[in-house]
């Protein structure tokens, strides 16, 4: 175990220690560095070996980094269209007559923000700035506004169909594909905005009225009928998503079926014959009929391409140390590790490990690019299958990235909500009111490695 201690030993200090000169916590540094002692310390000492292990590793997760490039188009013609609005908007005029029904309208709004732009920190600036002013009008306080925000948008970024931590957990237990585990988050995450939704509703909001103007003036048919083109993308990936999974239809398939096939053998470029990505592009291509989206397509293009490359080269640096785990034998090392040791003894502390690294590093593909990688597989060998480990991978990695005392959205959100209001948001504090849903997907993590 010594080839798999030590290269994970130095990823944490580069990764934890950030006094550490010039590459303290830069975290695609210590990727890089963690994969190049791994291929040293498994005996793999051919430079073009290291090259042929990083292809390996951008192959495997090709599909991610596709997903990561086209989502991003896809969010911003969102953006560009209004969709987002037009959806709270349409949510406020049916649940929004009360200050219960208003916060679960927020919740549920920034849920489908995060569904469809893939990442919680886009979910909460563009939803965010919206709903702050009306929170505040509740009574609520700071940090419990930036709290619903977060909550709200976390759970849309774990929300499928665009979620990144679905399908990297997939793609690292090596599942060909991710629906099986997006049918089953459907359900989990749906659980768990209703438990989210209700904790908001029921902790947070004390009055018994709505102030008069937070009142919806129109109702949601007169919204619809003046805004209805704007959701016309969103409705075209919703009937994809629909069809592909709930009766086996893939219109993908049955236009471009060749051309898939052919593009699936290509190394690395398969990722964007992946058919959730494929879905992805063909709603992308839908928005791109609109004036307001094809007049701003180099705008889309540059601010999607710009918000895409720190993610990116988070993957592509990943890449390199999954790729040496196979090449130098870390990945089967631990396999043989695991199926020696206590079962239970294993999956907590592999569990507990990745809470932890979300924990200090408020990253949940940091979790799962650095235990996952080969705590994933090692699940497989003890008797998990491999849709209930990509299940557990990505709920607890979503849990351990809400954990005090470093989650990054957390921190973005307090900076939004105290720049508009002018006060000091506490994200310590908000990080801890939000402690439910990070306990939640943590059970449900733990539940799926024992079913």
């Amino acid at each position: 175990m010594v080839i798999v201690i030590v290269p994970i030993v130095i990823l944490l200090a580069i990764i934890l220690i950030k006094k550490l000169p010039f590459i303290g916590g830069n975290i695609q540094i210590a990727l890089v560095v963690t994969g190049f002692v791994a291929l040293l310390f498994g005996g793999v000492y051919n430079p073009a070996e290291w090259l042929f292990a990083w292809v390996d590793g951008l192959d495997r997760l090709a599909w991610i980094i596709a997903l990561a490039v086209f989502g991003s188009i896809y969010a911003e013609t969102q953006v560009q269209m209004g969709t987002m609005n037009t959806v709270i908007n349409v949510l406020r005029s049916i649940f929004g007559h009360s200050p219960k029904g208003l916060i679960i309208c927020v919740v549920l709004a920034l849920t489908i923000a995060g569904s469809l732009l893939g990442d919680a920190i886009a979910a909460s600036t563009v939803i965010g700035v919206l709903v702050i002013n009306s929170l505040v009008e509740m009574k609520m306080k700071p940090e419990q506004i930036a709290c619903t925000i977060v909550m709200g948008a976390s759970l849309g970024s774990i929300m499928p169909p665009i979620t990144q931590a679905i399908m990297l957990s997939s793609s690292l237990v090596g599942l060909p594909g991710a629906d099986p585990v997006m049918n089953i988050s459907y359900i989990t995450v749906g659980i768990g905005v209703a438990i989210c939704s209700a904790y908001v509703a029921f902790s947070f909001i004390k009055i018994k009225s709505l102030p008069e103007d937070l009142i919806p003036r129109e109702g949601a048919g007169a919204i619809l009928g003046k805004q209805w083109k704007s959701l016309l993308p969103l409705l075209a990936l919703l009937i994809l998503v629909v069809l592909r999974t709930g009766f086996k239809i893939d219109l993908a398939t049955m236009a471009i079926g060749g051309a898939l096939k052919t593009l699936g053998g290509i190394k690395i470029l398969k990722g964007a014959a992946n058919l959730i990505v494929v879905n992805i592009i063909m709603a992308t291509i839908v928005a791109f009929f609109f004036p307001v989206v094809y007049k701003q397509a180099p705008r889309i293009f540059a601010t999607a391409i710009k918000n895409v490359i720190p993610g990116c080269s988070i993957q592509i640096a990943a890449a390199l140390m999954l790729g040496a785990f196979y090449r130098a034998g870390q990945i089967e090392a631990v396999k043989e590790f695991a199926s020696a040791l206590n079962t239970d003894v294993f999956k907590f502390g592999g569990g507990f490990s990745m809470l932890l690294i979300g924990m200090l590093t408020g990253s949940q593909s940091t979790a799962q690019n650095t235990i996952f990688s080969f705590f994933g597989p090692a699940l497989t060998k003890i008797g998990v299958t491999d849709v209930n480990a990509a299940v557990a991978g990505s709920h607890l990695a979503m849990a351990g990235q809400g954990l005090p005392p470093a989650d990054l959205t957390t921190f973005v959100v307090c900076s939004l909500v105290g720049g508009l209001l002018n006060k000091k948001v506490d994200p310590v504090k908000a990080m801890l009111l939000n402690l439910p849903m990070c306990v939640y997907f943590a059970i449900i993590g733990f539940i799926f490695m024992y079913i």
